[in-house]
């Protein structure tokens, strides 16, 4: 049985959480139907290029799936990651995502982005998959991510650093062997040393 091309655009929207018109391309469909179905009311305009059903039940992280389709290889960091596992009271209005040092600073629109360039290690150990609405995002660990904002306390505070270490002890999300272990890839154990010893 043929299925349409409404039919295939609200399936396309319903597995991937949002559909963008480049999605489009791979079935042959004109890029015209997205305009109609926002007009019928069936899908909504999120921001450029981004669509969702207009039904379509979003989580409190629907901004984080956005900037990872948008930026598929960039990793979730340091706020928002934090943010993510619940590690602190801070609510970022950027998402923050972390890109290869060497890489070609990406044009995003439509979802507020706070780029930070991380290389070697640092980029590609401790990163977790998660899925956000049908899509597949890549979040720094818990520990990782501490290790992340000792590094960067000069951008996001140390008061912020210290309440998500003490936040992820207090809830045992990592062990101290995982801190010691990211303190090292992240060059700031000397740094992080008299706060972790404290809390043993």
């Amino acid at each position: 049985m043929k299925i349409s091309p409404i039919e295939k655009i609200i399936s396309l929207a319903r597995g991937g959480g949002i559909i963008r018109p480049r999605d489009l391309d791979a079935y042959g469909i004109p890029r015209e139907y997205l305009r109609r179905l926002c007009v019928k009311g069936i899908l909504e305009r999120q921001s450029r290029g981004i669509y969702t059903l207009e039904d379509i039940e979003l989580t409190q992280h629907h901004s984080i799936m956005q900037a990872c389709k948008r930026l598929p290889k960039g990793v979730v960091c340091l706020l928002s990651a934090l943010r993510f596992h619940n590690l602190t009271t801070q609510a970022p209005f950027e998402i923050w995502m972390a890109i290869d040092r060497k890489a070609r600073l990406p044009k995003v629109e439509g979802v507020p982005l706070r780029l930070v360039r991380f290389s070697g290690e640092a980029l590609t150990v401790g990163v977790e998959h998660h899925m956000i609405e049908g899509v597949e995002v890549r979040v720094y660990s818990p520990a990782k991510t501490i290790a992340d904002c000792f590094k960067y306390r000069n951008k996001i505070g140390l008061d912020v650093a210290l309440e998500a270490l003490r936040e992820c002890r207090r809830e045992r999300r990592c062990t101290m062997d995982d801190l010691w272990r990211f303190a090292g890839i992240c060059r700031v154990a000397n740094v992080m040393r008299p706060y972790m010893e404290a809390l043993s």
